[in-house]
């Protein structure tokens, strides 16, 4: 997905709201060269497109992985996550381009805060 960076940050808070992170590809934790992988994740879904992207060409490369809300043990995410998440980018399609897809990287694990003992 891209993102425009202007609106990256808003976008951040509406998705963890619903339990949905946001993860700039650049310094994703699954990604060994961020800047690289970032690069051609751009290039590759503006290109694809055949101009209809071309506005997003500077935009910001992101993952979006579901949080424990959303997850059913090792069933497969619910269509109401799919939904939930599709439904919010669709709010922003002007700042936003996205597949609807079902498909992903590997799980990208938010890390959880630690409350102190006591």
């Amino acid at each position: 997905m891209l993102v425009d960076p202007a609106l990256l940050p808003a976008l951040e808070l509406e998705l963890v709201e619903r339990d949905l992170w946001v993860w700039p590809v650049r310094s994703a934790p699954i990604c060994a060269d961020g800047p690289r992988t970032e690069f051609q994740l751009r290039r590759r879904l503006v290109e694809a497109q055949r101009g209809a992207w071309d506005c997003a060409a500077a935009w910001t490369p992101v993952w979006i992985s579901f949080g424990e809300r959303w997850a059913r043990g090792d069933d497969p995410l619910p269509w109401s996550a799919h939904r939930t998440l599709w439904d919010l980018l669709d709010a922003h399609a002007d700042q936003v381009r996205f597949h609807r897809r079902l498909g992903g990287v590997r799980p990208l694990v938010a890390p959880v805060e630690q409350r102190p003992a006591g």
